[in-house]
């Protein structure tokens, strides 16, 4: 008997159960895979070669969760990109980075750019740190009652200090799209690019979807090696991060056991009471989910366990970001046309997606044919960095490819047609670096199907969910369960189908394990 299970040892996860644990709960962890870590892993997918095999990239993880899990000490170092993106267009190239060099770029190509994105840097002033308040809080929890009133009140008083033009430009970059923001400002395709490819990443939408201003901020609250705003590197990989979490969990108390891959949720008299694991029945006060809300009511809870209008919104809980991601060992680092000399561009987020309207065809082209006659790529080169992911004088680079669809059209199998995918990818980085296609030595694939069958990413969704306007803050996973208390007594949710959503961030495991803990006090203990 445990006071608590946790199903799927991701960093979510691992993130709830050692807050668990420090607090004196008996915590086992059941994980599917033979290690822990979710889609935060690192492969080694060719002798001498390894990179992270999902997620791929450092700045979203809460700064609370890396002090608190103290994971310096148990083995996290991060490192700084040089340059935090490199845009390759037509003829010509956009930096962008620390220390003015953005702001110079932009101005590089449109003068009046510049005061543009000054003015475009004061509402992310006025929006970001209003979201960046909320990642550790639960969200307001329509018809919660009394229980509801502290986090309504918070949010009140967040909103009571800004002014009228502050509340529009919050009320703009929650519900318009990314385009429709920036076009407002810029002039440059480049500059609009650089700012405009957040709102479609891990995102199966145009940039002129209305929502994707949200999903752009999204990726703009984090910090890395201390720098707010900063991309960074996880030395090792993104496995670096989850073992160093595992390491801290274990010393906190946590039980993690491997290759155990949950079958069933455990009911008894409307309420979660524990797990069927490997046909063993383990016992527990709370059962904690970090996987997709979709695959937790479709598979795991017994049918009739909640009510019809639960499992009929669950199964139609949204799933798919269309990512096709791909490792590939290199001979040698690639050489870009416009800017073909080695440099600190290469330890950039190069994004090869060079205009708004570029990145809408991808979103057009895939909805219509499946996938991206040009698809959007943001290819890392980690072993500029970390000289541990490859041998002396090689190289592994990151593709993160949209837009690729999880359902083909005719019923196509991803089975058959991912080799031939994969080389589109690496033929459209050529177009970008010619050369690159022959430096390729190996290459490890995950198809949205694959990525759904190895890391339970249902629909092949990174953020196990889509970062919609129906299914964020209070109505996410759904409205009434936002709280990370399932509409199931003594079930909870921790992974990124619950507030604030998708990413490396570790607030969803935080913010369970306070809404676990608080429940476990007599006067706020459920029935």
């Amino acid at each position: 008997m445990h006071d608590a299970i946790i199903i799927g040892g991701g960093h979510n996860g691992l993130t709830c159960a050692y807050y668990l644990a420090k607090k004196g709960l008996k915590v086992a962890i059941l994980e599917a895979q033979g290690t822990v870590g979710g889609a935060a892993v690192t492969d080694e997918f060719l002798p001498g070669f390894r990179n992270s095999a999902a997620s791929y990239t450092v700045s979203l993880l809460q700064p609370k969760v890396i002090r608190d899990m103290q994971l310096e000490r148990h083995g996290l170092k991060v490192v700084l990109r040089k340059i935090d993106n490199f845009l390759p267009g037509d003829g010509d190239y956009l930096l962008g980075g620390r220390n003015g060099l953005t702001r110079s770029e932009i101005v590089r190509h449109h003068a009046a750019d510049g005061d543009a994105y000054d003015r475009y840097m004061a509402e992310l002033e006025t929006v970001v740190p209003l979201i960046q308040k909320w990642l550790l809080k639960s969200p307001p929890e329509a018809g919660a009652g009394v229980r509801g009133l502290p986090s309504m009140l918070s949010l009140a008083n967040d909103m009571r200090g800004l002014s009228t033009d502050q509340i529009r430009i919050v009320h703009e970059y929650a519900t318009k799209s990314a385009g429709d923001i920036l076009d407002r400002h810029f002039k440059g395709d480049l500059t609009k690019a650089l700012f405009g490819f957040d709102g479609v990443v891990g995102n199966f939408a145009s940039p002129y979807t209305p929502g994707t201003a949200y999903v752009l901020l999204h990726h703009l609250f984090g910090e890395a090696a201390g720098v707010p705003g900063a991309w960074g590197h996880a030395i090792g990989g993104m496995g670096a991060i989850t073992q160093a979490m595992a390491r801290a969990a274990r010393e906190a108390g946590v039980d993690i056991v491997l290759n155990s891959p949950v079958e069933e949720v455990i009911v008894e008299r409307d309420r979660a009471v524990g797990v069927v694991a490997g046909g063993k029945a383990w016992r527990a006060a709370s059962v904690v989910a970090g996987v997709n809300p979709r695959l937790l009511f479709d598979k795991l809870i017994p049918k009739g366990a909640v009510p019809s209008a639960v499992e009929q919104h669950m199964t139609h809980w949204s799933c798919e970001s269309a990512t096709f991601r791909m490792n590939v060992a290199l001979s040698e680092l690639p050489r870009f046309t416009v800017l073909p000399e080695k440099g600190d561009h290469l330890t950039a987020g190069i994004i090869m997606a060079p205009s708004l309207d570029y990145m809408d065809r991808a979103f057009i082209d895939a909805k219509r044919d499946g996938w991206s006659k040009q698809p959007i790529i943001e290819m890392l080169l980690p072993s500029t960095l970390d000289d541990s992911l490859a041998p002396k004088g090689k190289h592994v680079a990151s593709l993160f490819c949209q837009h690729f669809r999880y359902q083909l059209p005719g019923n196509k199998s991803w089975d058959k047609v991912r080799e031939k995918v994969a080389d589109h990818v690496i033929a459209t980085v050529d177009s970008h670096a010619p050369g690159f296609a022959a430096s390729v030595i190996g290459r490890q694939i995950h198809s949205p199907l694959d990525l759904e069958r190895r890391f339970g990413l249902i629909g092949g969704d990174i953020f196990h969910g889509k970062m919609g306007l129906d299914q964020l803050f209070s109505a996410r996973p759904m409205v009434g369960a936002a709280d990370y208390r399932m509409p199931l007594a003594g079930l909870y949710l921790c992974g990124s189908g619950a507030h604030p959503g998708g990413g490396v961030t570790g607030a969803p495991g935080h913010n369970a394990a306070q809404a676990i803990l608080a429940d476990r006090k007599p006067w706020r203990r459920r029935a």
